[in-house]
Parts: C-alpha cells; sequence; structure tokens
C-alpha cells in the first residue's frame, strides 16, 4: 500500500468529507499511543519496532482501498462453446476487519452466475472478494459489494453471493461466543426471480 498522505474521501453525516491521510510517522505514533493505554510501555525493547510492524501490516490487511474491482472483472471470455448454465466458485477464504471495532472477522464466499455477454476468470472472483474484504467493512456490506461489481462488470442473467463468517468481535469480546456463525446473501436477476435458481445455488454449495 502507497502509504504517503493523500486525501481520503468518506461519508460523514450523509455528506462528503475530505480526510487528509496521515503519515506513516503519525500513524505509528497513533500505534504507540494505543500500546501505552493498553498499559505497557511502548519503549521497551519487545514493543519498540511493533508500530512499524503494525503500519506495514495496516497496509496489507487494507490493501483493498488502493484496488479496482473493475479493473480486476475487465477481461471476460465469450468462447466457452455455448455454455450458460451456473457458474460457481464456492469456498472461497475471505479475511477482513469489523468497521464497528477493526477486529477481523474470517470466513468463505460462494459466487455464482448465469453468464450473458461471457465468463470471466474464475481467479478474478476471488480478487474481487479480496478487493472489498481488506477494507473496514460489515458483512453485509461486503455482501452487497461483491455481487454489485459482478453484475457491473459483466452483466450476468443472475447472480448469488453468500458469505459465512465468524466474528471474532463476538468470540474474542462482549458476549464471547466462540465458534457461532453468520451468514448473508444476495441474489439478483434470475436468482432473485426465481425459487427454483436460489435451491439450486443452495444445493450446490452444500454438496460435498
Amino acid at each position: 500500500m502507497d502509504m504517503t498522505a493523500k486525501p481520503k474521501i468518506v461519508s460523514a453525516n450523509d455528506a462528503e468529507t475530505v480526510v487528509p491521510r496521515p503519515s506513516r510517522e503519525e500513524a505509528e505514533a497513533a500505534v504507540r499511543t494505543l500500546i501505552a493505554w493498553a498499559g505497557d510501555n511502548p519503549l521497551r525493547e519487545g514493543l519498540i519496532d511493533t508500530p512499524r510492524r503494525v503500519v506495514e501490516a495496516y497496509g496489507e490487511f487494507f490493501s483493498g482501498y488502493e484496488q479496482d474491482a473493475a479493473a480486476i472483472l475487465d477481461t471476460t471470455f465469450s468462447d466457452v462453446g455455448g455454455y450458460d448454465d451456473i457458474v460457481l466458485v464456492r469456498d472461497i477464504p475471505f479475511y477482513s476487519h469489523c468497521e464497528h471495532h477493526m477486529v477481523p472477522f474470517v470466513g468463505k464466499a460462494h459466487i455464482a452466475y448465469l453468464p450473458h455477454d461471457g465468463v470471466v476468470g474464475l481467479s478474478k472472483l476471488a480478487r474481487v472478494t479480496d478487493v472489498f474484504a481488506r477494507r473496514l467493512q460489515t458483512q453485509e456490506h461486503l455482501t452487497i459489494q461483491i455481487i454489485d461489481a459482478i453484475n457491473e462488470a459483466i452483466n450476468p442473467r443472475g447472480a448469488a453471493v453468500m458469505l459465512e463468517s465468524e466474528h471474532m468481535c463476538m468470540s474474542m469480546r462482549g458476549v464471547k461466543k466462540h465458534g457461532s456463525s453468520t451468514i448473508t446473501h444476495r441474489f439478483t436477476g434470475v436468482f432473485a426471480e426465481d425459487r427454483q435458481e436460489q435451491d439450486r445455488f443452495f444445493a450446490m454449495v452444500a454438496r460435498r
């Protein structure tokens, strides 16, 4: 991730606000402040390099802000021998961070579509999942972003996205219910209109 300071457009109270991006030095100072707030000494040997490591890790965790889903899905293939049935990639692992507590939620994505103008490389569906997962997120918003990107890029007859994940904000804090899972899904086009297509999608995801 490019760590140079630059403006960032965010939504605040339904208005666009320009928030200048802090410098790397400011980000590392913020980590030292959090370490001290937690009750430890940011200058002790084991923690002296932690701010640098955290900022580098954040560059990887949130690299999705620097990536463009439309560019990833830009190349499609029309020569598929007349294939027009469901294309499903299931069990795509993803790692994201809850925007409410900034702790991870980890899970699997299942993405399907019915081709119309062509198909997209299968790995691109996994990459698009990562683009949006590597941002501060809610699972509901992540589900919508993935399916909207697919619809805009390849104009399928229908699309289906299902996410299953465990949220550390429930496992590590609060109610502390380890092992609980959250499932979200969204259908568009034929999948939204035809219950049989929805059932086919769920059956294919469940098949082992």
